[in-house]
């Protein structure tokens, strides 16, 4: 099972949560919301095999807590993770989109300068917005749309430039969830929960239940769920394969 995208550090239990992961077997991106947050999940996640940790300044955020920005470029040599980075333009939000743009920019000018990471983005109200600041920088790395909610052209640039993405049980409850995850590449999809925000009736989802969405992926890709368990295993090893940057291009290469 694999969980791209998860806020392991802000579960009431995130140690609880973690002893399952592995009991599990489950592979997870643990995402942190501030570069200050960076260093305590690592500790909190310790030498746990399938978990990872990137390093992010969530945009909801970026108002409040610009002023990390530099910790987080000092840190990035040390992160080959980065998120959760990307652009907000709900109505919270727009009154700082201007800067959300400038951080965004700039985390993205820092990881071409370190040879491209894998990166989490998010976009929501904002898909032009971030797909301008990829293609301004081409060699900032692999960018995983994560919780896609654009429109459908938006995602069709944003597969044309080499975008991945990230879906899970959430996003394919709506209707518009499910006709855009109908449209994304599988040999680019990876699963997520955005947990614990995203939830299950009263409970937030746990990593191991990102798979839960192939059920709905079933459905709409005409693939079994066996298949499509299999080619997210494909997809996870390909994107660990990464080690320089690729041109964002429809046809990248992610290993080299």
């Amino acid at each position: 099972m694999i969980d791209f995208h998860c806020h392991i550090d802000l579960y009431p239990d995130p140690l609880a949560v973690l002893d399952e992961v592995d009991a599990r077997g489950t592979y997870v991106l643990a995402v942190t919301t501030t570069p200050k947050a960076w260093r305590g999940t690592k500790k909190l996640v310790g030498d746990r095999q399938r978990v990872r940790v990137a390093l992010g300044l969530h945009p909801e955020l970026v108002a409040q807590r610009y002023q990390e920005v530099p910790l987080l470029c000092g840190l990035l040599p040390e992160a080959p993770y980065v998120g959760e980075i990307g652009i907000d333009g709900s109505p919270p939000h727009r009154g700082s989109l201007d800067l959300q743009k400038s951080v965004f920019d700039r985390i993205l000018a820092e990881c071409a300068t370190h040879g491209g990471r894998v990166m989490t983005i998010h976009s929501r109200g904002a898909a032009t917005a971030v797909l301008d600041a990829l293609e301004r920088q081409p060699d900032a790395g692999v960018p995983i749309l994560h919780w896609f909610s654009g429109t459908m052209r938006e995602l069709e640039r944003a597969v044309q430039i080499g975008c991945w993405f990230s879906i899970g049980p959430a996003m394919l409850r709506s209707r518009k969830g499910r006709e855009l995850a109908a449209a994304m590449p599988l040999d680019r999809l990876l699963t997520e929960t955005d947990a614990p925000f995203a939830r299950d009736g009263e409970n937030p989802l746990m990593p191991w239940q990102a798979y839960d969405c192939l059920g709905e992926l079933e459905t709409i890709s005409n693939l079994g769920m066996g298949a499509l368990a299999l080619q997210m295993k494909r997809n996870l090893k390909r994107l660990g394969q990464y080690k320089q940057s690729p041109r964002l291009t429809k046809s990248a290469p992610l290993s080299g």
